[in-house]
């Protein structure tokens, strides 16, 4: 699979915006890719599969998180914005043939992030957060940061959702901390 027919794939899954959104995600990650010496075919293709499941019904999701062991059962405590990771890469797999682990665990953790994220983890995490059609408050420094500093750029998205979700007094999934936590001690050393 090619970052053609990946976007082709996902094109019949999202809406318009979404859809638009998911090829400025797949130019962010390539520019990204060539900063941090990373495989530019995977972080297309994970760029472009990111949200695969973004548009399933919650309940299609899940009675995927219930009946399928691989998948993290206690997603269902937290937002069901969670879940279309997790699942999309369940569902990409089965769906799609899709087995490239890289690719489906940059998928599973766009969204949480995760302890000793991979480089391309971090680029589709910080490609999805900074891409250009997006705009919220601390987005800017996370953008300028993310093409100095990987590990700091993420280390920044995370604790801005993190502050985010406290604001709201939303429950934050633990890989969202335990990114965080791992990014912090990083960035220290």
């Amino acid at each position: 699979m090619d970052v053609v027919e990946a976007l082709k794939i996902v094109k019949k899954a999202l809406t318009i915006e979404r859809y638009e959104h998911t090829e400025r995600v797949v130019d962010t990650a390539r520019k990204l890719a060539n900063i941090y010496n990373e495989d530019m075919e995977k972080a297309e293709i994970a760029a472009a599969l990111h949200d695969y499941a973004k548009y399933r019904d919650p309940n299609e999701l899940k009675r995927w998180i219930l009946r399928e062991k691989g998948l993290p059962k206690d997603l269902l405590q937290y937002h069901h914005e969670l879940w279309h990771g997790p699942v999309g890469a369940y569902l990409l797999r089965v769906e799609h043939d899709v087995t490239t682990t890289s690719i489906l665990d940059a998928i599973t953790y766009h969204t949480t992030g995760r302890a000793n994220m991979t480089t391309l983890d971090k680029i589709i995490f910080l490609a999805d957060y900074i891409e250009p059609g997006r705009n919220f408050p601390g987005l800017e420094e996370v953008r300028n940061e993310a093409w100095k500093d990987l590990d700091k750029g993420c280390y920044l998205a995370l604790k801005n959702t993190i502050m985010f979700l406290m604001n709201k007094n939303q429950p934050i999934y633990p890989n969202t901390f335990q990114a965080y936590n791992d990014l912090n001690k990083r960035i220290k050393e």
